[in-house]
């Protein structure tokens, strides 16, 4: 057996249908018991303990305990990367699965990837950062600018806390539905936390669509794009 990191066995946890739906459902950033997996999956719950037992051994998963109650989340932000590289490999490769109405458009235009903004909006949030210099690429590294430090000081983000803590700052995710980047790592989270925070827009109950009101869509055309969107 050749050295390394053993890619085959991550790709066989993800790989199973059940698990990947599971996997998918935990995408909107919120813990989840083994029955609402179970459901997602569309499996029994004897079957979906099973699957969640190999994931949460196999390091995809973080599980909390919470008097009787066992809620699961995606382990890390390196696992919500690798499910939405997999989601637009599959996208470019055409392995889709179709859905029909308003909701692919929701998604399209504005989702959470994991904790993150992604969809048009995002992509389109992280080339105004980029064209207004607050964002800055040095080869695979992506850097915040002392410029953009202050807009998002001014924006409401804690710098000072991000900075300290253990999660990468600014991290480049590719997007499965746009095919450009979007903005990931603790700063990702933490403007759409604060466009919450504002009343900009929600997450829709069950799903990773991101609703924007109308005067958010606003406010995040003449703050966040600034007339370069």
């Amino acid at each position: 057996m050749k050295e390394g990191p053993d890619i085959a066995r991550i790709a066989a946890l993800i790989g199973d249908p059940a698990r990947a739906n599971m996997l998918t459902a935990l995408m909107t950033g919120k813990a989840l018991t083994a029955t609402e997996l179970a459901t997602e999956a569309g499996i029994t719950g004897q079957t979906a303990s099973s699957h969640l037992s190999k994931m949460d051994e196999g390091g995809l998963l973080r599980v909390l305990k919470q008097g009787r109650h066992k809620y699961f989340s995606l382990a890390n932000d390196d696992v919500a990367s690798v499910l939405e590289g997999l989601m637009g490999l599959a996208a470019r490769s055409g392995h889709l699965r179709t859905r029909t109405g308003p909701k692919e458009a929701s998604l399209r235009k504005a989702r959470v990837c994991y904790n993150h903004l992604a969809g048009d909006m995002g992509t389109r949030m992280f080339d105004s950062f980029l064209e207004r210099g607050f964002l800055k690429v040095s080869g695979d590294a992506l850097d915040l600018t002392a410029q953009g430090g202050a807009f998002m000081q001014g924006f409401g983000v804690d710098m000072a806390a991000l900075r300290s803590g253990k999660a990468p700052l600014c991290k480049e995710c590719l997007d499965w539905s746009a095919r450009r980047s979007h903005l990931a790592g603790s700063l990702g989270r933490a403007i759409l936390s604060r466009m919450e925070e504002l009343g900009w827009a929600k997450r829709t109950q069950g799903s990773r669509v991101v609703t924007f009101s109308r005067a958010g869509e606003q406010k995040f055309r003449s703050e966040i794009l600034a007339g370069t969107g």
